[in-house]
């Protein structure tokens, strides 16, 4: 296997992150100092406008904009895949899905068509028996060399089968459901229960509202282990459209009390206005559990010592999210589908109120996560992302200076300010400085600089391709 010095000689791709401190030695834990509690909560499908400290004018997120007004907004912040799966993969592995093998869903599609599959075709269906390849090192791992206990209270989505669920990849507790949507109230994906407590599947809250299931659990875990240093990983469902057969579909789904409460008189046809009504409720409702999870905090006398990081996994989808002034949203390769909104309060390392807009990725969070716990990830991993800190903290200029996607056959690719994208829902080359939205197509006007993109995505294909092998889709 390569080693790090050998990798970067041979790629050239700028990805320093192999030399950081954060990757290469301890981090700058003081001795005798507990180390920081962190909280790790990711929304689901959330349009980069559908936040007040992002411009948006409709949702209401008090607590979220508190978050940002007591730490740091990162505007050029991006995901490595345009929809749930993958980007969770790397999230958690520091590493393009490329490289960890987890580069598409573990879904069945044929729910697509109403079909329903009883327990004997799910247990063997794809979305069942498709899994991150277990030679992957997660966070919580790398956590637990530091003295963590690490809780996840949320969307999995990283495989059902026993080797494959949050237990055996390091979290220590798991109230949560494996697959990649469900019902807010049944818990079922397409008629499939999928609710998990730990390693066994439960309907023990059934007809709960599954924000209220994970802030509980989450506050349980915190409340459980106060007294040492926590990773607790809050992966809410909201505001995903809900998993269901029936027709029309009920897409995001809110307690319409609560909708009225918050957003005003309610139409209950299925209208473009009510669909936007239950998302923009789903997402209050969201904040407020997380208002919650940041009292529990205080309460405690936590809150100085634990970083908090919030972002959505990907763009907002369909027509209920407002992802502008990005082009697109989720599924896509435009800025709407893979730049999304992200918020880090760190005490005493990231100034309070300050906006970020150096170019960064959720990559670089695990890089981070290891420093400021004082470890590092195993010297024979390839880690694709560095550690962030001192950019948040304004000391230092982001390192990266490009990043590359692909999902089938849509690929795109950032370089410094140019971004190429050739998809099925359209192509171009774009200087994001100048054009945010995506609308100007620069490739006759500067073909140069469209073959230098196009030859840094080759280049970046071309390790990805020759990267150690990992299942499920790699042919090896």
């Amino acid at each position: 296997m390569m080693n790090r010095r050998e990798y970067l000689k041979r790629t050239g791709l700028g990805l320093v992150a192999l030399a950081m401190p954060g990757c290469a030695v301890v981090g700058r834990r003081v001795a005798g100092r507990r180390p920081p509690n962190i909280v790790l909560i990711v929304s689901d499908d959330q349009g980069y406008n559908d936040l007040g400290c992002y411009g948006g004018r409709e949702v209401k997120t008090p607590n979220l904009d508190g978050l940002a007004s007591e730490g740091v907004r990162l505007t050029s912040f991006y995901v490595t895949w345009p929809a749930c799966t993958p980007s969770r993969g790397s999230l958690l592995t520091g590493r393009y899905p490329q490289r960890n093998g987890t580069y598409d869903m573990f879904r069945n599609d044929l729910v697509d068509h109403d079909y329903r599959y009883g327990p004997d075709e799910y247990a063997i269906s794809w979305e069942m028996i498709g899994g991150m390849d277990t030679r992957e090192v997660l966070i919580p791992r790398l956590l637990k060399q530091a003295g963590y206990v690490s809780g996840i209270f949320g969307k999995w989505d990283l495989g059902q089968l026993h080797r494959f669920l949050p237990l055996q990849r390091g979290f220590d507790e798991f109230h949560g459901f494996t697959n990649t949507g469900i019902d807010y109230w049944t818990h079922e994906r397409y008629g499939v229960p999928s609710m998990y407590r730990d390693n066994k599947p439960t309907t023990e809250d059934k007809g709960t509202y599954a924000t209220d299931l994970f802030r509980r659990e989450a506050m349980r875990f915190i409340e459980k282990n106060k007294d040492r240093p926590f990773f607790c990983y809050i992966p809410f469902n909201a505001p995903h459209g809900a998993s269901n057969l029936d027709r029309p579909r009920p897409g995001v789904q809110a307690p319409l009390g609560y909708v009225q409460k918050h957003y005003g008189k309610y139409d209950a046809g299925d209208t473009r206005r009510a669909r936007r009504m239950r998302y923009m409720g789903a997402i209050t409702y969201m904040d407020e559990a997380i208002g919650q999870v940041m009292g529990l905090l205080a309460e405690h006398g936590l809150a100085d010592n634990t970083i908090v990081v919030f972002f959505s996994d990907n763009g907002g989808s369909g027509s209920t999210a407002d992802n502008g002034p990005l082009k697109g949203g989720k599924g896509r390769m435009f800025e709407g589908g893979i730049r999304v909104p992200c918020i880090v309060r760190w005490p005493g390392t990231v100034p309070p109120g300050t906006v970020c807009d150096e170019f960064l990725c959720s990559m670089d969070i695990l890089p981070m996560f290891c420093r400021a716990a004082g470890t590092r990830p195993p010297r024979d991993v390839i880690l694709d992302g560095f550690d962030m800190t001192d950019v948040l903290a304004g000391k230092k200029e982001s390192l990266r200076k490009e990043m590359f996607w692909q999902r089938r056959g849509d690929r795109a690719a950032r370089v410094g300010n140019f971004k190429w994208v050739e998809s099925s829902s359209g192509s171009g080359l774009f200087d994001l400085s100048s054009d945010l939205g995506e609308q100007h197509d620069l490739s006759q006007e500067k073909p140069d600089e469209l073959n230098k993109v196009k030859l840094r995505f080759e280049a970046w294909k071309k390790l990805m391709d020759e990267a150690e092998p990992r299942r499920p889709f790699k042919n090896f």
